[in-house]
């Protein structure tokens, strides 16, 4: 396994769905130890999301990678008492029930400490476990149009839009996992020996995301609005057409703008009245954007790039995952690493982000079988016996 800067780090994976599984994920990419339960008939839905190989979700192979996967049924007396057993000795338990289902399984974070005061629960839901809304059900779609996301997200002239990834649930995952890591430091550095517990909703993270958008609102009355691919505080941003597809450029400080004058041959336009601030060009964006498209077009992507990277303009290409798989940066920085997989043979995964000097992560194995490691975690970790294992497994509970 990895020797990752959280080695040793032990948590205890309740979660369904992709806010718990990638907030674990992410500790499990840098060496913690991450047991994932899983309901013994059904699992966890990813594993069924396409797409699929046929059997296998791909989905689940990077949710699930370097985790080791149990089953239980946390609504069963056996199931309740062994996972009372396994929070005795864990860091963290991640958890994302519907608010109220684990104390109707005498699983609340009161009962999970009860025998682990430096135990952190991190509760991921949909609202949060207290407010008007806490009862309500929630996805990560309903959190996106909630936080204000969607409401700024397409061009002016079209409905709201919401995003193709799931951004509340990854958000939130990625809020979760910085919120553990807070509570390990406070927990540990600070001396207090005694673990918390953290309340971490879909909606929240993206809305803390909407940077200036409260102050904005609240001292200006300013409500912002879908922009499409423009920026309301600086222009040249956008996308613009090539003969042989698009490229992004972002010119958001008064020198980039008058390097890609530059590269476009119009150094007259940089003590043009229309664009000579930055102001100048918000108010007039269509025209600037006209001007640019009208060189980019005329040229493939690659020459349009060359051309002004060497005028050091701010450009990027716009790549789809098999053009990402192509670029040498990728490979060389180890964005895609190759891993041995019994379902799917070798394969390529993202790699594990961000880089570490000296203790960086690594990706071990992606996600596993349903159940694979159920015997191995229950009795190395709780020494249970072979015919007990057989009897919960004959009662369903594992």
């Amino acid at each position: 396994m990895s020797s990752g800067p959280l080695t040793g780090l032990e948590v205890l994976d309740l979660t369904t769905m992709i806010s718990g599984g990638f907030a674990t994920v992410m500790m499990a990419d840098f060496g913690a130890e991450v047991v994932s339960v899983e309901h013994p008939e059904h699992g966890d839905p990813v594993r069924n999301w396409e797409p699929t190989d046929g059997e296998t979700s791909v989905w689940w192979k990077n949710l699930g990678r370097n985790k080791r996967h149990v089953t239980l049924d946390l609504s069963t007396a056996d199931g309740q008492a062994i996972v009372q057993a396994l929070a005795e000795d864990v860091d963290i338990v991640v958890e994302n029930f519907r608010p109220g289902t684990l104390e109707r399984w005498d699983l609340g974070p009161s009962a999970l400490r009860e025998n682990n005061e430096e135990l952190i629960v991190i509760r991921i839901s949909g609202f949060g476990q207290d407010g008007p809304y806490s009862e309500r059900p929630g996805f990560g779609t309903i959190a996106e149009g909630m936080s204000t996301f969607v409401a700024i997200n397409g061009f002016p002239d079209s409905r709201p839009l919401l995003p193709p990834v799931p951004i509340a649930d990854l958000s939130a995952g990625l809020f979760a996992t910085i919120s553990g890591m807070y509570a390990i430091y406070e927990r540990d550095v600070t001396g207090s020996n005694q673990g918390q517990v953290i309340d971490v909703s879909l909606y929240e993270p993206l809305f803390r995301l909407m940077i200036g958008d409260a102050e904005a609102y609240d001292t200006l009355g300013h409500v912002p609005e879908k922009t499409g691919n423009v920026s309301p505080n600086a222009a040249p941003r956008n996308l613009y057409r090539t003969a042989t597809g698009y490229i992004s450029l972002s010119a958001s400080t008064q020198r980039i703008f008058e390097n890609v004058m530059s590269a476009i041959d119009r150094e007259d336009l940089i003590d043009d009245e229309r664009f000579a601030t930055n102001e100048a060009r918000v108010e007039n964006r269509e025209e600037l954007d006209a001007i640019i498209e009208e060189w980019t077009r005329a040229r493939d992507r690659d020459e349009v790039l060359e051309i002004m990277r060497e005028h050091d303009g701010i450009v990027g290409p716009i790549y789809d995952i098999e053009q990402a798989f192509e670029d040498d940066h990728f490979q060389e920085r180890d964005n895609l690493v190759s891993v041995s997989d019994d379902d799917l043979g070798e394969v390529h995964t993202q790699g594990a982000v961000p880089k570490f000097s000296r203790t960086p992560g690594s990706i071990d194995r992606l996600g596993g079988d349903h159940g694979e490691h159920t015997d191995e975690v229950y009795r190395d970790r709780l020494d249970i016996s072979e015919d007990e294992l057989q009897r919960l497994r004959d009662d369903g509970i594992i």
